[in-house]
């Protein structure tokens, strides 16, 4: 099989206004892992980029993209956040993850989309999802939506159904780190969103329940994050297709980073992807603080 070793093309911008960081410190997170690791970091008006120039899969990323483009039509169309709507049965996907369909088993649901919203975001539940998708009009309006808000370096045409169907698919939802920090800067700092809508996705961001070994890891307790994750099945050969987090991170001064790790073609182990993220957190965390 093809070994999938980490891309050496790095690009960056404004380095020394991050302080410390220097491009080694996390070249030396990533030297010799068997993935390709990106990286995009915002912070006030400055940017840091690693292997930027490729095509990232978001996974379970992009129901923050997906959530947004529901909040934006829910504002448009002033439906309340409690409104509550029905998920029949034949929408409970059996056989992928659904915490919802956990505790409604065999059933439909009337369930409001406050919590539609929170499954998906917290919990990340793929029928959720799907049901949002479905909600905004299909992925093709989420995708042009998002592209609306002038993030470009994106690509969404696969729901979760469509995915597990077929997990080649998940190469089709993809997008660069730097697109994926851009879009979150401007969800929390341009208005795109009403005050109410933007302070129950901003309280979802922080309870994010997945990925405490990720990107959180690599912070102190103190130090909140407000984030989404994203995680794929491997393929026969053993492959990870892709492992990816994003959000922001509340610093002690009242500055907030905006930051993207994003992995694909991993054959390292879940762990040590995972502690790939906390590692490099770690470094832009401390180097920020000096």
């Amino acid at each position: 099989m093809k070994r999938f070793l980490m891309s050496a093309v790095c690009s960056f911008y404004s380095i020394m206004a991050f302080g410390q960081i220097q491009i080694g410190d996390i070249k030396e997170v990533i030297q010799e892992k068997k993935a390709t690791v990106g990286v995009a970091i915002l912070y006030q008006d400055k940017i840091f980029t690693l292997s930027d120039n490729q095509q990232y899969p978001l996974m379970s990323l992009f129901k923050f993209h997906v959530t947004v483009a529901v909040l934006k039509k829910m504002d448009r169309e002033h439906i309340p956040l409690d409104s509550t709507v029905y998920i029949t049965r034949e929408q409970m996907h059996e056989n992928t993850y659904s915490p919802l369909r956990n505790k409604y088993p065999n059933q439909g649901i009337h369930i409001s989309l406050r919590d539609i919203i929170t499954y998906t975001i917290i919990y990340s539940d793929n029928n959720t999802c799907d049901w949002l998708i479905d909600f905004a009009g299909g992925i093709k309006k989420v995708d042009t939506f998002i592209k609306s808000l002038g993030i470009k370096k994106l690509n969404l045409t696969e729901t979760e159904h469509s995915m597990h169907e077929n997990i080649m698919n998940s190469y089709n939802n993809w997008s660069s780190p730097l697109s994926v920090v851009q879009l979150i800067k401007k969800i929390y700092t341009d208005e795109i969103l009403s005050a109410t809508s933007f302070a129950f996705l901003e309280e979802t961001m922080l309870n994010c329940s997945s990925g405490e070994n990720k990107l959180k890891a690599g912070l102190p307790p103190n130090v909140k994050i407000g984030h989404k994750t994203g995680h794929s099945d491997r393929t026969s050969d053993g492959l990870q297709i892709s492992e990816t987090d994003a959000g922001v991170i509340y610093l002690p001064d009242g500055e907030r980073c905006y930051i993207a790790v994003l992995i694909k073609n991993s054959l390292e182990s879940d762990e040590t992807n995972a502690r790939i993220m906390a590692d490099i957190t770690r470094v832009i965390y401390h180097s920020l603080q000096k």
